[in-house]
């Protein structure tokens, strides 16, 4: 599943290609994905013109003056940004043509979404999906002190309290594993009795690991490419996901597959106490 750096990837790519145009045209080609897509969405967007782009989570923001169109890409999805009159394939779901190209959504597995939020139901954080999510690692306001607070009275491994959400958002599966090794932390460790000094190496690593990986241009899993067609290949500079029995990179010992809460998990336990 596209995690946070592949969706920030996705969200630099598309932006100079969509912030200021005028939407011309919006096909969809079946009644929705992971949920129906809003019945009126032509008459919505036609001759609208996008203001901006941005991102919440996993969740991709095209804004508009009278709202904003969220975009997920589920388990396979992927955005393009093609020549007018290129032809569909059997899983392009949604177009937005715009002056002289056009943005196609492709989802082979069909668990993304297209989604509307009106300007008039409030601010975009109020949005059912968004409003439970925690705080943006690449952003100022996230820090050790914010992970150690919020997690007192967590009892769960911190592995599964950083793929949770609530607390901060976008951590997904691979770069926990990352950061957690990262930071030297055994992703079994509860949550409440890591101290406030190991959390703030691992925010640092959180930070370090979503900003390399958005360099790279994220991992290639499965069907995830960049709106340019090209694969990322963060997943080059892994030290422990999917390196089940191999050695670690610092130590050589190898590293451990285990299962959390039906997620892999991939750690070295002599490196991460």
């Amino acid at each position: 599943m596209p995690e946070l750096p592949e969706v920030e990837v996705t969200r630099r790519g598309v932006a100079p290609h969509l912030e200021g145009r005028t939407v011309r045209a919006v096909v969809l080609r079946h009644a929705g994905l992971r949920w129906p897509f809003p019945p009126d969405l032509p008459q919505l967007l036609e001759g609208r013109a996008i203001r901006g782009t941005g991102r919440r989570g996993k969740y991709l923001l095209i804004r508009f003056d009278h709202g904003t169109l969220i975009v997920h890409l589920g388990m396979s999805g992927h955005l393009r940004v093609l020549p007018l009159q290129t032809p569909a394939g059997k899983h392009d779901h949604v177009d937005i043509v715009l002056e002289d190209q056009v943005l196609r959504m492709t989802d082979p597995r069909r668990f993304g979404a297209v989604l509307w939020h009106d300007r008039d139901d409030g601010e975009i954080d109020s949005h059912m999906l968004l409003r439970g999510l925690g705080i943006e690692p690449l952003e100022g306001q996230f820090s050790g002190e914010h992970l150690h607070r919020l997690t007192r009275n967590r009892s769960a491994p911190i592995k599964q309290v950083l793929l949770a959400g609530n607390i901060v958002v976008g951590v997904g599966n691979i770069y926990a594993s990352e950061s957690l090794f990262k930071a030297g932390i055994n992703p079994k460790t509860p949550a409440r009795r890591i101290s406030l000094a190991r959390y703030q190496k691992l925010a640092e690593a959180i930070r370090e690991t979503l900003h390399a990986a958005i360099e790279k241009g994220g991992s290639t899993l499965r069907d995830f490419i960049g709106v340019d067609g090209n694969s990322g290949y963060f997943q080059q500079s892994y030290f422990v996901y999917d390196r089940t029995g191999e050695p670690c990179r610092i130590c050589n010992a190898q590293i451990r597959q285990i299962r959390q809460g039906q997620r892999s998990t991939f750690y070295c336990a002599n490196c991460q106490k």
